[in-house]
């Protein structure tokens, strides 16, 4: 009996310690789901959404589009396809259609495909060469809006040689879409029953973000028609019949960024067509430092007017049911929460809250509202709110089997103003002793490191690092003036705050002052460089994506407009170029053993900023290696190169932090 009760008792024990979490891997990043995109059913019994996972024969980012009852459920694949990829639901005013984007058309572009949502055989609505960037579907579900490329290298069939790339205007390159030469995006007009498409607008102007008034008499977009396009962010949004020839027309007469597109803050209708709400920006020179606010439009008269002034950026507005108010996602310090905003006092509901991130939302027609987010525990999933908040979807669970590492608030004080950052210790860290510290940065510059999951933090903590995401001055969150101190003074007061709280995390016993990496993506990677070339109290650094000589980088990137902006012409501006290209001109003050990693086919920060300071480290013998992902633009996509990049980082630390 003796013996059957120990063996019980092993058994047991043994079956506790099976079922106790494990800790994080690189190869987790495979079982990541990815949500966005989430729409209401116009009855309000569904919400759908896209599930972005990876597919690691095909080696490739794969995206489905799901649904689930508002009341929660189980969350249904409404697509499903093997090979292919679906996103962006849209479904007809009567809920019997569901049209979205695909491509998996024999020719892999993307396309408009368009389905019965009760079930039944897809079926492809167009065929543009070159495929179709974004689309609207009109409220009776009869027609559609697309948005396509046209020029005349567009679309070359396989086999077929394409012709020379001629260029004469001023912004010749951009990511994701190459070389521009006479490149346009245009408005197209489709019926859903024939497919057959009629250009609606012409010129040398590109077109975004097409949407239908809920009447259907009129359409929006996004334009810039004003002087040569290329040379300012005078972004307007247009209205217009739907009909081929009918003359655009501009609502209100700002001169500078309304709804400037690479915010991906979509106009959105009042439901009773008269009125149209977006997020604008200050004039020209501020790009992307000024904080958006929302404006509302009158249709009829073209008049607009601000909405909540709060000197925070607000994204993605949508109209509650009666027209009263608008829904958008507001920036806070370190957060993101969905808010509603009264139209007639202005005031602000903050309808989220605490340390989260809401990367979308969806309100349905009776005002019922589901915000995806997520916080440092878990990625993005769908919640139900109200008076008790429910969640949706569990897509991401498997990381109750995963001990986490623990994140909390850390500040300091930098030239007199306090800056935040994340700190996050690794799972069980009993504060003892001081752990290999990683500094990460990140990009923007006016971005933030916010409470929402990040797996690259949770690998490093995993490994027995502790990691500090550091906001310093020039972070959004805080307001214009907090952005725009370090306008065109890069590589200064960031990097002067970076000193400062990483500092206080070594003065907290937290991390080990002897043992200090660095690291970052984009301007992540730019900031890298200048701390690298600021001092040697950095041990290892990975610089993803960076740039470092801008004075000879002018022209490489697809940056002119902005840099000139802020920063002047090289030739007539010479000492603030100069000056933000310390790290390469200053190269020789480098000791920090860097890994430089990039994108071959990124027209956002080209590798050709990591390739230069790699020659110079090379040149200067200090420990360097560069990596080239083949393909890949700014946003790495191929699951492989996804966790290579994880793993390659990890190993670069693991190798000049704990190998002593």
């Amino acid at each position: 009996m003796l013996i059957a009760r120990l063996l019980i008792a092993a058994a047991f024990f043994a079956g506790q310690a099976a079922a106790q979490p494990s800790l994080i891997t690189v190869d987790d990043i495979h079982r990541i789901a990815d949500l966005s995109e989430p729409v209401f059913s116009p009855d309000g019994s569904a919400v759908y959404y896209t599930v972005s996972t990876h597919n690691l024969k095909a080696d490739e980012t794969v995206s489905d589009i799901w649904r689930v009852g508002p009341q929660g459920g189980e969350p249904e694949n409404v697509t499903g396809t093997t090979g292919a990829s679906e996103w962006r639901a849209q479904l007809s005013a009567d809920g019997a259609w569901l049209a979205y984007l695909s491509d998996a058309g024999k020719a892999e572009t993307a396309q408009v495909w368009i389905r019965r949502t009760k079930g039944g055989k897809a079926r492809q609505v167009t065929h543009a060469p070159g495929g179709v960037s974004d689309f609207a579907l009109s409220p009776d579900g009869g027609r559609l809006l697309f948005i396509a490329e046209t020029g005349a290298g567009v679309g070359v069939p396989d086999g077929e040689t394409a012709p020379p790339i001629v260029i004469d205007r001023f912004k010749f390159k951009e990511d994701y879409r190459g070389y521009l030469a006479d490149n346009r995006q245009h408005v197209f007009l489709a019926g859903v029953k024939d497919g057959k498409a009629f250009q609606l607008t012409s010129g040398a102007f590109d077109h975004w973000m097409p949407g239908w008034s809920p009447d259907g008499a009129l359409i929006s977009f996004v334009s810039k028609r004003r002087a040569d396009p290329d040379r300012n962010n005078d972004y307007d949004v247009f209205v217009m019949p739907p009909e081929p020839g009918a003359e655009p027309r501009p609502l209100g007469d700002y001169v500078g960024a309304d709804n400037d597109v690479d915010f991906e803050s979509r106009p959105a209708w009042s439901p009773d067509s008269k009125r149209l709400a977006w997020v604008r920006f200050n004039e020209d020179k501020w790009i992307y430092y000024s904080p958006s606010e929302l404006v509302v439009g009158d249709v009829e008269t073209g008049e607009t007017r601000d909405v909540a002034r709060v000197d925070r950026w607000f994204y993605s507005p949508q109209w509650s049911a009666d027209g009263k108010a608008l829904y958008a996602l507001v920036e806070g310090d370190s957060v993101m929460h969905l808010a509603r905003i009264d139209l007639a006092t202005d005031a602000v509901e903050e309808l989220t809250e605490g340390p989260r991130y809401a990367y979308g939302f969806a309100i349905g027609p009776e005002d019922e509202r589901i915000v995806l987010d997520g916080d440092p525990s878990r990625p993005y999933e769908l919640r139900a709110l109200g008076p008790a908040p429910r969640a949706l979807t569990h897509h991401n669970d498997w990381l109750d089997g995963r001990r986490l590492g623990r994140t909390s608030p850390v500040s300091a004080t930098s030239g007199g103003v306090e800056i935040h950052g994340l700190l996050v210790t690794p799972p069980d860290y009993d504060g003892s002793s001081p752990l290999p510290l990683i500094v990460r940065v990140h990009g923007g510059p006016v971005y933030q490191f916010s409470n929402e999951f990040m797996f690259d933090w949770q690998v490093y903590a995993a490994h027995g690092y502790a990691v500090l995401g550091v906001n310093p001055r020039g972070s959004s969150g805080r307001g214009f003036d907090f952005a725009r101190a370090i306008y065109a003074d890069w590589g200064n007061a960031d990097v002067k705050d970076v000193h400062a709280l990483a500092d206080e995390v070594v003065r907290m016993g937290v991390g080990d002052g002897d043992r200090m990496g660095v690291g970052g993506w984009s301007y992540g990677g730019i900031l890298t460089d200048y701390l690298i070339a600021s001092d040697a109290r950095f041990r290892a650094a990975v610089s993803g994506a960076g740039m470092a000589n801008f004075l000879g980088g002018y022209g490489a990137d697809q940056y002119a407009r902005e840099y000139e902006f802020e920063l002047g012409q090289p030739w007539r501006d010479f000492k603030t170029w100069r000056k933000v290209s310390y790290p390469f001109y200053e190269a020789d003050r480098i000791k920090t053993p860097t890994l430089f990693v990039c994108a071959a086919a990124d027209m956002n920060v080209p590798c050709i900023g990591s390739e230069q300071m790699y020659q110079a480290l090379r040149s200067l013998d200090i420990e360097t290696r560069l990596v080239i992902y083949p393909g890949e633009n700014h946003g790495l996509t191929v699951p492989s190169y996804l966790a290579d990049r994880m793993q390659r980082s990890l190993d670069w630390y693991d190798a000049h932090l704990k190998a002593r």
